[in-house]
């Protein structure tokens, strides 16, 4: 039998989203569910809804409280952590790279090498160097996967899968979808997990 599916919608310049890429595919794991990778740009999304800017920005105290919350939720799981000296960072170059490790299979040590870059590290994940490196480490052809990452068909998926998004509703990150279930905020990603795992029609 086939295992239960979460899509798992998340952002490279998304704080809270740091913290599910590190956990998703332990909790999927011990959970018995598969875990579809979806990476997308905030942006679009927020100028959709009005805003020019993350929100984290936009109200202040929100931004206050979530890097603390951050810090907390960062201790918590044992995740190192350094609040980035730029806020958001640009996510496009590692979310097109993201979408040929989905094709490829290593999405996930990627995604984690990239988050951890941004907000361990405080590395600037828009420049090319930076990404290249992260590649290299992983052992992957670096030009190959630009040049695929950087391909006219590639930089269309991307922007068609931010496209989906808003159209199933997303207004945030992390997002999880079980069928036509949505759960938002890393908070939920065990919610995601057990409704994922129940009998069919028992919702």
């Amino acid at each position: 039998m086939s295992r239960p599916v979460v899509e798992f919608w998340f952002e490279f310049a998304s704080t809270y989203s740091y913290l599910s890429v590190m956990r998703i595919e332990r909790a999927a794991e011990a959970a018995g569910v598969d875990v579809a990778w979806k990476p997308f740009l905030l942006g679009p999304v927020f100028l959709a809804l009005g805003w020019n800017d993350s929100p984290f920005n936009i109200y202040p105290p929100k931004g206050r409280y979530m890097w603390r919350d951050l810090e907390r939720l960062a201790a918590k799981e044992g995740l190192p952590f350094r609040r980035p000296s730029r806020f958001p960072r640009n996510g496009l170059l590692a979310a097109r790279v993201a979408l040929i490790g989905v094709e490829d299979g290593w999405v996930a040590p990627f995604a984690r090498a990239v988050m951890t870059a941004n907000f361990a590290e405080d590395r600037e994940i828009a420049e090319p160097a930076v990404i290249e490196d992260i590649l290299s480490a992983l052992g992957l052809p670096v030009a190959e996967v630009m040049a695929r990452a950087q391909s006219d068909a590639n930089k269309l998926a991307l922007r068609c899968q931010t496209e989906h998004a808003a159209e199933l509703g997303l207004f945030g990150a992390p997002s999880f979808r079980v069928g036509e279930e949505l759960f938002w905020g890393n908070d939920r990603l065990t919610d995601a997990l057990d409704w994922a795992t129940q009998p069919a029609g028992s919702a």
